[in-house]
């Protein structure tokens, strides 16, 4: 078997692994196994088409600790998912979550020290910010309110948008305030989820997250209108990188 078809596949097996790990402590259900399943299935899936199409005969070193980071998030949304064995186990839920967000700031950091940085690496990457942010948008909803979709959901909401109006599809300039922003995102949630602080702070907690992920997409939104190509035609799609790297 080749060695692009390796990782995406070795992946998918260690993923089986960490569920079957979960369903015989913690427990996860039906609906966590299918979820998790499902979830793998599709991300190894997307890997290895991602791979062959960029033409890499294989995962790059940072690539590698993305994917272990990705099937951290299979986890996470097998332990959330409703009609699961229960509630989520807390002790069980943050630290998984907790590791999954400390080695997003590893990948980027060994990109750079490998030389191994990639457009498929990065959008790897962005790709796991995005899901993990938008699965605990979604188990915090029922406990802090609907409202807080909008966390989880603005950057799929922004990629839509793109689709229909071409001048938001230009390039944006690197901003550390952009990377800064994506990252308290996921620590914000991270603390919601571990029900450490009173109801009411922790509304207010992930208020203030949505603001500044508000403050952060409106500002890129803004610099796109403000550079839009006159008359030319759109460039390809991109996506803003609100995530850290």
């Amino acid at each position: 078997m080749s060695t692009v078809r390796n990782g995406p596949l070795v992946g998918l097996i260690v993923q089986f692994v960490l569920l079957t790990g979960l369903a015989g402590t913690v427990g996860i259900g039906m609906p966590g196994w299918l979820a998790g399943l499902a979830y793998g299935g599709v991300l190894c899936g997307l890997l290895w088409r991602g791979l062959r199409a960029s033409g890499a005969e294989r995962l790059g070193p940072a690539d590698r600790v993305t994917l272990a980071r990705a099937l951290l998030v299979g986890g996470v949304l097998a332990l959330v998912v409703p009609g699961g064995a229960g509630p989520a186990p807390v002790a069980v839920l943050v630290p998984l979550t907790a590791v999954a967000l400390a080695l997003d700031a590893v990948d980027g950091v060994v990109a750079r020290r490998t030389g191994t940085a990639s457009a498929l690496g990065a959008r790897f990457d962005m790709e796991v910010d995005a899901f993990l942010i938008l699965v605990l948008s979604a188990h915090l909803a029922p406990s802090v309110g609907g409202w807080v979709l909008a966390i989880g959901g603005m950057r799929y909401a922004f990629v839509a948008a793109s689709w229909l109006l071409p001048w938001m599809r230009g390039t944006l300039p690197p901003r550390y305030w952009r990377k800064v922003v994506a990252a308290a995102q996921g620590v914000v949630l991270a603390v919601a989820a571990s029900h450490l602080l009173p109801p009411v702070a922790t509304a207010a907690l992930v208020a203030g997250a949505l603001a500044l992920l508000v403050e952060s997409f409106g500002h890129d939104v803004a610099w796109l209108w403000r550079n839009r190509p006159a008359g030319a035609a759109a460039p390809p799609a991109r996506i803003p990188a609100h995530q850290p790297v």
